[in-house]
C-alpha cells in the first residue's frame, strides 16, 4: 500500500474510532482500553501534595477571623486547610480534612451532631471546654479530644484570651459515600451536664474494666487524653523502650474496651523523636497530618525536598510518599499526627514499606 493510501486508511480508522466512542457516549458507556492505566495504575497517586500551614501565619489569621465573624453568626469559626493538590476542594489530604477553629472569651459554639467523626487536638489557650453528650471536658494544649459520629457535642471558652485548636474529621470519606446526615440541638448548649471527662478516663484507662460496661458503639469511650499523661508515658518508652526506626517513640490513641483505634475511622497518634535523631525512610497508602508539639523537628519527602517544622505548624505528608523525620540537636521533638489508616486495615488494603 503507498504511503498516500496508508495515511488515508489510518485517518479512517482514526474516524471510525471517534465515531464509536460518540456511539458509546450517548449510552453512557466508556471502552475501559482508553483509561485503564489511570484507572487501575501500578502504585496510588494521590492529589495531595506535601504542605505546611506555618503555625506564625496561621494564627494571625485565625485571630483576625475573630473581628470578622462572630461564633454564634459562624457556628463553627473554623478556616478550613486545603491542600493546594486538591483543585480548590477543603481538604488536606485526599480523605482527610483539617480547619483552625477560634473560641474568644465567653463564647459558645452551638450543639449540634453529624455522621462525620471527629477529633480536636488543642493548639493554644486556656479557659476552652468541649461538651459530648453532655459531659464537659476541659481543653488544654496538646490534648486529643474525641467527638464520636452522630454525638451532640458544643464548645465554649470560660477564660480570659483566645483559645484555638485543630480539627480533624472524616469528612471526605462520609461525602464520598453519601453519609452525611446533620441535626442542630434544641438549645445552644447541652444541659444538664452528666459528669465529666475525670470520671470517665478514670473509669476506663487503667487497664481495669467495670464488668458491668455500658458502653456501645465503636468510638473509644474516653473522649479526651490528656497532653500531660501521654508525655508521661513517651518518656517512659523512650526510657525503657526500643525506638521504632521509622517512628521514633511512638503511642496511639486506643479504646481501652477493644484495643483499636480511638476513632474507627482516624488513627490518630503522638511520637517523640530523640533529640539527633533521624529515622528510616517510610511509606504507606494513608495520607497523614502532623502537628508540632515540641521541639524543632524537619520532614524529608522523597522528590520533594526537606521542610522545618515548628510549634503548632500543620504539615500534610500525602499517601505513598517515602519520607522520614529528624530531631533538631536542641532537644526532643513531639509531633502529632492522625491519618485514615483505620479504614485501609479494615478493608484489607493497607500497605507500608519501610527503608
Amino acid at each position: 500500500m503507498s504511503a498516500p493510501l496508508e495515511i488515508a486508511a489510518q485517518d479512517h480508522c482514526a474516524n471510525d474510532g471517534i465515531a464509536y466512542r460518540e456511539r458509546l457516549a450517548a449510552l453512557n458507556v466508556a471502552p475501559l482500553w482508553d483509561v485503564l492505566k489511570g484507572l487501575v495504575p501500578t502504585e496510588p497517586r494521590p492529589k495531595a501534595k506535601p504542605h505546611n500551614w506555618r503555625w506564625a501565619e496561621m494564627r494571625e489569621r485565625l485571630i483576625e477571623s475573630g473581628s470578622v465573624v462572630s461564633a454564634e453568626e459562624a457556628e463553627r469559626r473554623v478556616l478550613m486547610l486545603g491542600n493546594p493538590g486538591m483543585d480548590g476542594q477543603p481538604y488536606a489530604t485526599d480523605t482527610i480534612y483539617a480547619g483552625l477553629q477560634l473560641i474568644l472569651p465567653g463564647e459558645i459554639a452551638r450543639a449540634h451532631r453529624h455522621t462525620q467523626s471527629a477529633l480536636r487536638f488543642v493548639l493554644e489557650g486556656v479557659g476552652g471546654y468541649t461538651s459530648v453528650d453532655g459531659v464537659r471536658t476541659e481543653m488544654l494544649r496538646g490534648d486529643f479530644i474525641v467527638t464520636p459520629a452522630w454525638t451532640w457535642h458544643d464548645h465554649g471558652n470560660d477564660g480570659t484570651g483566645p483559645v484555638m485548636w485543630l480539627d480533624g474529621l472524616d469528612v471526605p470519606l462520609v461525602s464520598f459515600l453519601r453519609a452525611g446526615f446533620r441535626e442542630e440541638y434544641e438549645a445552644a448548649t447541652q444541659f444538664p451536664r452528666c459528669g465529666d471527662s475525670d470520671q470517665v478516663f478514670v473509669r476506663y484507662a487503667d487497664a481495669l474494666l467495670p464488668l458491668e460496661n455500658r458502653h456501645t458503639g465503636a468510638t473509644s469511650p474516653i473522649f479526651n487524653y490528656p497532653y500531660a499523661r501521654t508525655r508521661e508515658v513517651l518518656d517512659r518508652l523512650a526510657r525503657y523502650s526500643d525506638i521504632d526506626p521509622c517512628h521514633g517513640v511512638n503511642v496511639r490513641y486506643a479504646n481501652p474496651l477493644t484495643g483499636g483505634w480511638a476513632i474507627p475511622t482516624i488513627a490518630a497518634s503522638m511520637r517523640l523523636l530523640p533529640r539527633g535523631f533521624t529515622s528510616e525512610f517510610f511509606q504507606s497508602v494513608e495520607g497523614t497530618v502532623l502537628v508540632g508539639v515540641e521541639g524543632a523537628s524537619s520532614i524529608e519527602i522523597e522528590g520533594a525536598g526537606r521542610f522545618d517544622i515548628a510549634l503548632n505548624d500543620v504539615f500534610v505528608v500525602p499517601g505513598w510518599s517515602r519520607w522520614r523525620m529528624s530531631a533538631g540537636a536542641g532537644g526532643d521533638a513531639v509531633l502529632f499526627a492522625y491519618s485514615d489508616r483505620p479504614v485501609y486495615e479494615k478493608l484489607g488494603l493497607y500497605r507500608e514499606k519501610r527503608g
